[in-house]
């Protein structure tokens, strides 16, 4: 059996449960091959306190190894803070006017891959099979294939691909799609983003379509398709019959027996559409005075990326929102949103959402949104709650049950509320059960198994073709 090389910006223990389902997923088929899980320490260093090839660490978890390098800040910051957080975040969630197209964070992103690439190249064996993942490592296969790599190589892609003229927009876009090339399976969240995908290489690098999901360009050819990403839908539903999960559910019974709780449940991010459905749950209380004293939204904003001025702004946008609606509706007894900057422990979020009557989940874009299906998940099937969700969420290809909205329409979004509000029982009861089908029918074990098939079994060997690295990033 070949040897699993999972690659990924950051690393988990998959032994440990708090890891996530996503980590436990890739624990394992790891497992099953006694696999290697390579990827940033976490650490950041001086630049004078290492040499640049000083730093990998190697350590056993259980029949996986663990292999981390550390950063040193000139490449942390112009890796990680600068072209992956500054440039490809902004420009792959659609906004270009948040952009910082800073020519030095290009060449750290192409240094720390480099980096990456001659640290990896030492552990891997001839017949590894190399699972590469997310934005951050975008050009990893390029740099392996131009260490000697002939391996079988994947990639996905976790977050949105935009459409070809938003992509062009991005300085190197030409160097960093042909670097795509240097797979053998790509795989994106959503059919809108293998088409955006398909747009660009067939009208833009004048690509040669051989089959409905493998295309050739660069005298190489690869397998591009939807894979979409889902949960563990049996571990989510276990982790709410854990004591912390019931002892939340119970709490949020007894505090709000008397209201209505919606529940958004997000990082702190511009991509989230968070001031956008606080618009829409001011619109829902100035429109609809029945839900006046009745409805409670629990907005959990987790910080991230605070050193990026972005992040301070929506942060001080959605405070400022948040004490405009508590200010203008709120009661001695009943404050309409209660707003919270901390990341709730994930052992109690079940509890959480089984309390909550409607979920908002309304992203301006988003690759895909795994708590959309941990709603779902947690709902007691005989009294389920509504899931309102964003059309421009990567989930909504698949969750069409749900009341789907445009989040930039702040009064349509106001409406679907209400109407989730009142959903009869039956009408919750039907779109829950097909909702639930759905997500346990694709869910996180059946994305690994698709993706790993996809790579094992379809896909000519890359010794059967030519490859010659893209020119721009070397």
């Amino acid at each position: 059996m070949a040897r699993l090389v999972v690659v990924s910006n950051r690393l988990a223990d998959p032994r440990k449960a708090a890891a996530g389902g996503l980590a436990v997923a890739l624990g394992e088929a790891l497992n099953q091959s006694g696999g290697l899980w390579f990827g940033w320490s976490g650490e950041v260093v001086e630049d004078a306190a290492r040499a640049p090839d000083d730093g990998l660490q190697v350590q056993p978890a259980g029949r996986v190894t663990l292999a981390t390098v550390d950063l040193t800040k000139s490449d942390h910051d112009a890796y990680y803070l600068g072209y992956s957080n500054r440039v490809l975040w902004p420009v792959f969630h659609y906004r270009l006017d948040l952009a910082d197209f800073d020519a030095g964070f290009l060449s750290g992103y192409r240094r720390v891959n480099k980096m990456f690439a001659r640290h990896l190249m030492e552990l891997l064996r001839p017949d590894d099979i190399v699972w590469i993942h997310d934005y951050h490592l975008i050009p990893l296969a390029d740099e392996l294939r131009a260490l000697g790599s002939r391996h079988r190589i994947g990639f996905f892609l976790h977050i949105p691909l935009p459409p070809p003229l938003v992509l062009a927009a991005l300085p190197g876009h030409e160097w960093l799609i042909r670097a795509l090339f240097a797979y053998d399976v790509v795989g994106f969240q959503s059919q809108a983003d293998v088409s955006h995908f398909e747009r660009f290489v067939m009208n833009e690098a004048g690509a040669e379509k051989l089959a409905s999901d493998r295309f050739r360009c660069y005298d190489r050819s690869v397998v591009a398709r939807a894979f979409p990403i889902g949960i563990d839908v049996d571990e989510f539903q276990r982790l709410g019959q854990m004591r912390e999960a019931r002892e939340m559910y119970e709490t949020m019974r007894e505090q709000y027996s008397r209201r209505e709780l919606l529940v958004g449940i997000d990082r702190l991010d511009y991509s989230k559409g968070l001031p956008q459905r606080l618009r829409a749950f001011r619109n829902l209380l100035q429109d609809y005075p029945d839900t006046r004293d009745r409805a409670t939204l629990i907005q959990i904003a987790s910080p991230t990326r605070e050193d990026v001025r972005a992040y301070t702004t929506i942060r001080r946008e959605l405070e400022g929102l948040c004490g405009h609606i508590n200010g203008n509706y709120g009661e001695i007894d009943w404050m309409p949103v209660r707003y919270i900057n901390r990341t709730l422990p994930r052992r109690k979020l079940p509890g959480l959402c089984r309390a909550s009557r409607v979920a908002l989940v309304t992203p301006l874009r988003d690759g895909m949104n795994l708590v959309a299906k941990e709603y779902v998940a947690a709902q007691d099937p005989a009294d389920p709650g509504v899931l309102v969700l964003s059309r421009f969420a990567g989930a909504a290809e698949q969750m069409r049950e749900a009341l789907l909205v445009n989040p930039y329409d702040t009064q349509g979004t106001a409406r679907a509320i209400h109407q989730a509000l009142k959903m009869p029982l039956e009408e919750r009861q039907r779109r829950h059960a097909a909702l639930l089908a759905g997500i346990r029918a694709q869910d996180v074990h059946w994305w690994r198994r698709s993706f790993l098939a996809a790579l094992g079994d379809e896909v000519s060997a890359p010794s059967e073709e030519s490859y010659e690295p893209a020119e721009e990033a070397r």
